[in-house]
């Protein structure tokens, strides 16, 4: 594909298309039999954001693992206090929807195939840090679908593919922290991030939640109004 149609604009899909992207991707988020199976992208997004930061930051990235069950971990090596490691442990649950909001500000921008050629390259470069085969897999698999439509299909189904991706980032960008929060209360999850996180800043986690659903509630909003056109 020549540069110049890949730093180009592409024309916006009809409004029906947008809803139909959006209802589409609600439909993989709040069933809890196909949630089990798309959630393995929010974690894609999750653990691909401890990594980033983590890399920006000046820490060591030693490498990541996905499982089937949904989970991930994100090794790093570094001061195992301070700014870089509070960002670090903070950029799991803000990652999806911020990725989401930022896919939303190019698909408004029209930079569908920009959007869908920027994910492939974070895809490939996630995939050398990953560290156990079914992490792999799911990398391969997630980057070979976001390669094979910006490459071989025609505009009209990137655009729906770059949408629904986008609708999906937003919308299950929202759940990961509340089902946290179930599992706590329950005893669970006793070194989430927002307990890593209340050890590192003495903040309660409680006010990391709140901080994981401002950013989940508030990419959404402001995501769907620039996918929506308002």
């Amino acid at each position: 594909m020549a540069t110049p149609e890949v730093f180009g604009t592409q024309p916006a899909p009809e409004q029906w298309l947008v809803i139909a992207t959006a209802a589409l991707a609600l439909v993989a988020v709040v069933p809890h039999a196909l949630w089990r199976l798309s959630r393995n992208a929010i974690t894609i997004a999750h653990e691909g954001g401890h990594g980033l930061i983590a890399l920006v930051t000046g820490r060591s990235l030693q490498g990541i693992r996905l499982h089937s069950d949904t989970s991930g971990l994100t090794v790093s090596r570094g001061k195992p206090t301070g700014p870089g490691m509070i960002l670090t442990a903070a950029a799991g649950y803000t990652a999806p929807p911020l990725l989401g909001l930022g896919g939303a500000w190019l698909l408004a921008a029209h930079r569908i195939t920009l959007l869908l050629w920027v994910a492939t390259a974070l895809l490939i470069a996630m995939l050398v840090m990953i560290r156990n085969v079914y992490g792999a897999l799911t990398v391969i698999l997630t980057g070979a679908a976001f390669l094979l439509v910006s490459w071989l299909t025609e505009p009209a189904v990137q655009s729906a593919f770059a949408y629904a991706a986008v609708w999906f980032l937003l919308l299950g960008g929202v759940r990961p922290a509340f089902e946290l929060q179930a599992k706590r209360r329950h005893g669970g999850a006793p070194d989430s991030d927002a307990d890593q996180l209340a050890r590192l800043t003495h903040v309660p986690p409680a006010m990391w939640f709140f901080l994981f659903h401002a950013v989940s509630l508030c990419s959404l909003i402001g995501g769907g109004s620039w996918l929506l056109g308002l």
